[in-house]
């Protein structure tokens, strides 16, 4: 067998220098870095546990008593009840898309709860955020920026209106984007 010389100067790994692996979640999580969205939808709000069968259970009423079902902690500690909100919203993050936004980070509700009762900003339709995410787990710290009021790009609000998509399927376990 022989050797073969590969000669990789300016050879390209990607088809594109700014390839990245594409995301076909339906829901926007918080990744490392920015993340840049506009809120498009009222909110629903909730709480949600993972059961023993790892799956999620929500419903609009805190739960009373606590679930027995609960699923324990990785490290074997008690799981827990979280309160959620959940809206629509465009990810600009990529080429963009529409997903649902679960947030259950108490900081990002606080900021988000201020600039709503601001009326100098009011709902967060009118404005992108800017959420940044560093570190993870106990040492996890977000940082916020509203941008300016600006209206929303025409293709954003046409793809919104053609979703239909049902924030409440949530709740009964369905699948919101089937409408």
């Amino acid at each position: 067998m022989s050797k073969q010389s590969v000669d990789t100067a300016g050879d390209s790994f990607f088809p594109e220098d700014d390839y990245q692996v594409p995301d076909e979640s339906n829901y926007m999580k918080f990744v490392d870095g920015d993340n840049h969205f506009r809120v498009l939808s009222n909110a629903v709000v909730g709480y949600e546990y993972w059961n023993l069968k790892d799956e999620v259970v929500r419903s609009k009423e805190q739960f009373s008593p606590a679930p027995s079902d609960i699923k324990p902690n990785k490290d074997g500690s008690a799981g827990k009840v979280q309160h959620f909100w959940a809206f629509v919203v465009w990810n600009y993050e990529g080429k963009g898309k529409i997903q649902i936004l679960e947030v259950k980070q108490k900081g990002v509700m606080k900021y988000m709860q201020s600039l709503i009762k601001n009326p100098a900003w009011g709902s967060p339709k009118g404005y992108d955020l800017v959420i940044n995410r560093t570190g993870s787990g106990l040492a996890t710290e977000y940082t916020y920026v509203a941008n300016p009021h600006k209206e929303l790009d025409e293709a954003i609000a046409t793809a919104f209106a053609s979703s239909k998509i049902n924030l409440d399927a949530l709740f009964t376990g369905g699948d919101p984007f089937e409408g």
